[in-house]
């Protein structure tokens, strides 16, 4: 993989402040006749998407494509001008994020008219065609976290749910299956459900207001990483950042198997979390990409790498790739299995 053709900096684009790349010879290939593909991160805020990035150039020069890269910062509006300068640098594929997956369905339409095919991590789209979806099963993740937390309190209790941003695909599949899990199986169970637009500090603050008024809470379900930090010192300003063993114990789980989390269940700070497979994220989504410039098509069914290919509407595959619950115990919840913190198959084990 060559980055010679890649040149940022940051410029106007139909006045957003976007990243801005130079074209290299306009044939959509480097010096060395490699494909370039386009990659937008979505944000660089998190340890989840910064382990993405990370991850990104290098399944890039496993796979032999050339990237140019922008940061649309979690702003649809930038995520579409930055299309615009891929479809500038003839671009042959796109792998975007978009945390906004109700709009983006023009710019979709505009790479389609360019016959520039497109796979998009982590989201789906609401509406309009892609390639390949390249995501993890959401809706098991909020299984997953409901199962976990209905075992450790015994079907009954108090939980708050950190929710994410309900413009999401994300955000909403983890919500409803999440709520309907506990509706179905635990029913003793109060949820309080606390929306935070994926922001760490609104996280804080609403978890601070339902501890203070329901200091009797046993259980949280941050729905992303961000939330750790502000979740952490907010239970260790009520007394209740104690051992497991503690019946203070706030049992918490999260989404993500960033580092920090795998670490901080191991000291029992936290008890569990999902993990959302960041580097498999990277490297499907350009394995995906260079399919489609080969011309090659997929099916629904069971892959290669321990994931399923499913069909989510008309002209729409989505390969969700595997998300464990993680433990420190890497015992079985509510018939959900789960691995150690320490287990070396955990790409928060191994991003070094």
């Amino acid at each position: 993989m060559k980055t010679r053709c890649l040149r940022s900096g940051l410029g106007a684009v139909t006045a957003l402040a976007v990243t801005v790349l130079s074209a290299c010879d306009g044939s959509g290939a480097d010096a060395d006749g490699d494909p370039v593909v386009g990659v937008d991160y979505p944000r660089s805020d998190t340890d989840f998407w910064k382990a993405y990035i990370k991850y990104t150039p290098r399944f890039a020069k496993e796979l032999g494509l050339d990237l140019k890269t922008t940061h649309s910062q979690n702003d649809v509006a930038s995520l579409a001008a930055n299309v615009q300068t891929f479809i500038i640098n003839r671009v042959k594929g796109v792998a975007m994020a978009p945390q906004d997956t109700a709009v983006i369905a023009p710019t979709l339409q505009q790479l389609a008219a360019q016959k520039i095919p497109v796979v998009t991590l982590d989201t789906r789209p609401d509406t309009g065609e892609v390639y390949m979806v390249v995501r993890a099963d959401n809706r098991a993740y909020g299984e997953k976290a409901c199962r976990f937390l209905g075992t450790k309190l015994g079907g009954e209790g108090k939980v708050v749910m950190l929710e994410g941003d309900l413009a999401s695909i994300n955000g909403r599949d983890r919500t409803e299956a999440f709520n309907e899990c506990m509706k179905d199986n635990y029913p003793k169970i109060k949820v309080f459900g606390e929306k935070t637009n994926w922001d760490g500090a609104v996280a804080a603050q609403r978890l601070q207001a339902d501890l203070t008024t329901h200091p009797d809470i046993k259980g949280v379900y941050m729905q992303a990483s961000l939330a750790l930090s502000g979740t952490l010192q907010v239970l260790k300003q009520q007394g209740m950042l104690v051992g497991p063993k503690d019946k203070r114990h706030v049992f918490v789980v999260s989404n993500d198997g960033i580092p920090r989390e795998l670490k901080d269940i191991a000291q029992g700070k936290i008890d569990a979390t999902v993990s959302q497979p960041a580097d498999l994220y990277a490297k499907y989504a350009l394995y995906y990409l260079k399919a489609a410039m080969e011309g090659k098509t997929f099916k629904p069914g069971k892959t290669d790498h321990d994931s399923t290919i499913v069909r989510v509407r008309d002209g729409v595959l989505e390969d969700q790739l595997s998300a464990p619950l993680v433990t420190a115990d890497g015992g079985t919840y509510g018939g959900v299995p789960s691995l150690k913190s320490d287990d070396p198959s955990l790409w928060g084990n191994n991003l070094g």
